[in-house]
């Protein structure tokens, strides 16, 4: 029987181009990462050596390479995850940290998004690490601040370093190790499908604008409320699904996404339905035995996209994710505060 690493070095010879790229890239600082497609193929693997390199060190050493470098996490939405690791990645390499939500500052008084950025700045804030609801948010904050801005999420569009730290889970899962050298082949031969709200998700959307670029097949898979037609069309190397079985029969890894209840608008689903169709259960992975991984980027919602014994199974690579978050993030960081207009790093 043919083994998943058998079929990806069969088939490193087939090239996958670009999907369009989309609007908001960075023009400003060069330490910003606004959007996956800011990043060349070169300077993904420097970002994924350097997190590896960084995750390594002795963490007393690591605590003085940006001793006292202040850092901004500017959070107008929810998070765990992301917030968490953001901080404790600045955190580890010596930062001073400052949280400023929406529900404790002055956001809530009607402050625009400029202004609260300026303030940053004039406190001392040499970078911000933004999550905002709206699309765009981060590139206007650069564009008005002139800060390194690190986009944590934007509105239905973006999240560049949820795309990097999935990724290191992928390269992990395939045995490919953090020396492996990006190229628009190193994903070929997999098949990775994302299923659930692709429709509202920018974690989704970062996913494939990185994943065919380095020869993933990526495969959508969802009903025509959380994914519309049109989303084939977002480049090379994405195909729709629409029947969950047959995307698995196909599939090397697996990543699940939660119903975003809070982005529907009064789009009514049909949740039984959902659960039948879509839900990820040890069932449905045994009657698919090439679907070896199973993604998450969180949060969970146990017993609606999966089951909660898939959540804590074998198969899962959810904390992986989570843990991989921490090290990507001190790479941006490092990058953040330390890039300078020629390319290079101080």
């Amino acid at each position: 029987m043919t083994t998943l690493r058998q079929s990806i070095q069969s088939s490193r010879t087939r090239p996958d181009a670009l999907p369009a790229s989309v609007p908001f890239a960075s023009t400003g600082h060069p330490g910003s990462l606004l959007g996956i497609s800011d990043l060349s193929l070169d300077q993904i693997t420097g970002t994924l050596t350097r997190a590896s390199l960084l995750e390594s060190e002795d963490p007393l050493a690591r605590a003085h390479r940006l001793a006292k470098r202040r850092i901004a996490l500017l959070f107008y939405e929810s998070s765990t995850r992301t917030r968490t690791s953001f901080e404790l990645a600045a955190k580890s390499l010596g930062c001073d940290t400052t949280l400023v939500s929406s529900l404790s500052s002055s956001i809530e008084k009607g402050e625009t998004l400029k202004d609260t950025g300026l303030t940053l700045r004039a406190l001392g804030a040499e970078a911000i690490i933004l999550r905002h609801p709206n699309s765009g948010a981060p590139w206007l904050l650069e564009q008005s601040t002139g800060l390194p801005v690190l986009n944590a999420g934007d509105g239905m569009h973006e999240h560049p370093s949820q795309a990097l730290l999935d990724l290191r889970t992928i390269l992990a899962c395939l045995g490919l190790g953090a020396e492996t050298a990006i190229a628009a082949n190193t994903l070929a031969g997999v098949t990775v499908t994302i299923t659930g709200d692709i429709l509202h998700s920018r974690v989704a959307r970062s996913n494939m604008l990185l994943l065919p670029r380095l020869g993933a097949r990526v495969q959508l898979c969802g009903p025509p409320a959380l994914l519309p037609d049109l989303a084939a069309q977002a480049g090379p190397g994405i195909t729709i699904e629409r029947d969950f079985d047959h995307a698995l029969a196909q599939s090397h890894i697996v990543m699940m996404l939660r119903i975003q209840a809070e982005r529907l608008a009064g789009l009514q689903l049909d949740l039984d339905e959902y659960r039948q169709r879509y839900q990820l259960t040890v069932e449905r992975l045994a009657a698919h035995p090439s679907v070896a991984h199973v993604l998450h980027p969180g949060p969970i919602i146990r017993g609606l996209e999966l089951t909660a014994e898939v959540a804590d199974g074998p198969q899962s690579r959810i904390l992986d994710q989570v843990r991989n978050g921490v090290a990507i993030r001190m790479a941006l960081v490092e990058r953040a505060l330390t890039a300078t207009r020629s390319g290079a790093t101080q």
